[in-house]
């Protein structure tokens, strides 16, 4: 039985694909409804007003507005949406 590997093939070469995540959109970006603004691991980012939490962690809108980025105690980070003008309606 041979205790050295012989030559010709390799145990490495090979990785996983990139998962996508980071910050899908910016601070000052308009969003509708239902947008993601973070695909993350773990809570890097927590979830302000008007913006939910998903079972992955990611932070999405819940209404339409701007992406805002802030600070919060502790240190936190927080993403929030500041809702826009309502469209008045046409009479």
């Amino acid at each position: 039985m041979a205790h050295k590997k012989a030559g010709g093939s390799s145990r490495n070469g090979r990785d996983s694909a990139g998962r996508r995540l980071g910050v899908k959109r910016f601070g000052g970006q308009e969003v509708l409804a239902g947008t993601i603004i973070i695909r993350q691991r773990g809570t890097r980012v927590h979830p302000g007003t008007n913006v939910g939490l998903g079972k992955d962690h990611t932070i999405y809108a819940t209404v339409h507005g701007v992406v805002s980025f802030h600070e919060g105690q502790l240190g936190r980070k927080y993403v929030s949406i500041v809702e826009a003008p309502q469209a008045i309606a046409a009479e």
